[in-house]
């Protein structure tokens, strides 16, 4: 593979701060529910939604695999609204971001999600796709739902080669 190389590193809030926020339940203190015999970890991440009747919706994502070294041609970004992304098995998956250079993406930078880790993308920032790796992995995607344009995307003049933290 040609490009540029970008080496995937852990996902920890601090890292990942200038892009939104990691969704982790050991972030906080379960809440007893349900007579003790359940346990709630509230407020993981803020969904933010923006433009006229816009609503937070919930989605289920079935994603296939994808293999390191992995070639990032393309990312996205959503104007109108944050997009949370939680796996619903334990496997880790991979999350590109990029942040903004007056309206485009800069270098990217890759995590990868301890076991039960999410993340919710905060407004406008640009990401990869959804990136499972080894395995296919179903996905809850909570994000926005309305009338207006949330989808923009950008394809780099050079391809982008993630590689894992060994190499």
């Amino acid at each position: 593979m040609i490009g540029r190389r970008i080496t995937v590193e852990p996902l920890t809030q601090a890292a990942f701060a200038p892009f939104g926020t990691v969704i982790d339940k050991a972030a906080v203190a379960p809440r007893p529910m349900n007579g003790g015999m359940a346990r709630r970890f509230h407020d993981l991440a803020r969904v933010d939604v923006a433009g006229a009747d816009g609503r937070v919706v919930i989605g289920h994502v079935e994603a296939d695999p994808y293999a390191l070294p992995l070639r990032l041609s393309l990312v996205e970004r959503h104007p109108l609204g944050a997009q949370a992304f939680v796996p619903l098995t334990a496997a880790p998956f991979l999350v590109v971001v990029c942040p903004d250079e007056g309206g485009t993406p800069g270098r990217p930078r890759a995590f990868l999600t301890a076991p039960g880790q999410g993340v919710c993308y905060a407004i406008g920032t640009w990401h990869g796709v959804l990136t499972p790796l080894d395995r296919p992995q179903d996905f809850l995607v909570i994000d926005r739902g309305g009338p207006g344009a949330n989808l923009e995307e950008h394809s780099f003049d050079e391809a982008w080669i993630v590689v894992p933290a060994a190499e």
